[in-house]
């Protein structure tokens, strides 16, 4: 019995020792999903700032603050832009981040950019002025939708169509630059071509540089400093000049880079506009609409 008494009691001290330890594992394992949990909502949260600023221009557009307006376009674009980045480089990107991001997207550079442009010029074309607004929200629509189910099948060097955001930036850098607006028919048909050509170039499969192969530890990296204090120079001067030039030289570059590989094409080859680059070589349809 003693002996059996002696046997049994280390057990019952090592009993409690290691119900002492499962506790402690239980907390270590809650905090490392609260910080899970933490890092998931970072992206988010920039997500939701980018539909904000898209509430709020549809909100200034329709009581007709068109300079206050136009601005939440550039911001949701900045934002969009660091919360793509943001969640690859925390390794956070989920299907339903993609899916929020898209329908943030929708309403930022789809729904507020035509709100934007029809209360600036196109009211005065009535019918024909919000069927120019319809088509642009559902070529943002589409844009955005082809590009989720393309995600990871094309050159990352490039994005099939204009993206959303680029082609919101030219009616919102438009009527930053001109607020006054049109009031007649006449003048007011020029604004059809603010919208129907972005709408036509974001369902087009004509390819724009993504620009996300840049390469931010580059040796002569004070060079690109130097730009860039040079950019902000002349957007604290001539903000309306700047993103302008920004808006339009975006929608132009990829005609222009076009027209540069087709001018040095060698004779007898059939290549893509990456096909020196290594990218995968295409046939001309690349260029043709959606």
């Amino acid at each position: 019995m003693e002996k059996n008494r002696g046997l049994r009691d280390p057990a019952r001290a090592e009993g409690p020792r290691i119900r002492m330890l499962t506790p402690l594992r239980g907390r270590t394992d809650v905090t490392q999903r609260r910080f899970r949990r933490g890092v998931y909502l970072l992206p988010g949260i920039f997500t939701l700032g980018n539909m904000f600023c898209g509430y709020a221009c549809i909100v200034y557009a329709m009581r007709g603050e068109l300079v206050t307006a136009a601005p939440f376009i550039g911001l949701a674009i900045v934002i969009d832009m660091l919360d793509g980045r943001i969640a690859r480089m925390t390794g956070t990107t989920s299907a339903f981040g993609i899916e929020f991001d898209s329908l943030a997207d929708v309403i930022s550079f789809g729904v507020a950019p035509a709100i934007l442009a029809f209360t600036w010029g196109l009211q005065p074309l009535g019918r024909l002025g919000w069927a120019a607004g319809f088509i642009f929200v559902a070529a943002a629509a589409v844009r955005l939708a082809r590009f989720n189910i393309q995600a990871g099948t094309h050159d990352k060097r490039y994005f099939v169509g204009m993206p959303s955001p680029a082609a919101a930036g030219v009616p919102a850098a438009t009527v930053y630059a001109y607020p006054w607006g049109f009031q007649s028919y006449a003048e007011a048909l020029p604004v059809l071509a603010i919208m129907i050509v972005p709408a036509l170039l974001m369902v087009s499969t004509i390819r724009f540089r993504s620009f996300k192969n840049i390469d931010f530890r580059a040796r002569r990296a004070y060079r690109v400093l130097i730009l860039v204090a040079v950019g902000l120079a002349l957007l604290a001067a001539h903000p309306e000049l700047v993103f302008v030039m920004l808006a339009y030289g975006y929608l132009a570059s990829a005609f222009v880079e076009m027209g540069w590989h087709r001018a040095h094409r060698r004779p007898g080859h059939e290549e893509d506009d990456g096909a020196s680059e290594g990218a995968p070589k295409t046939r001309s349809t690349t260029h043709a609409l959606w």
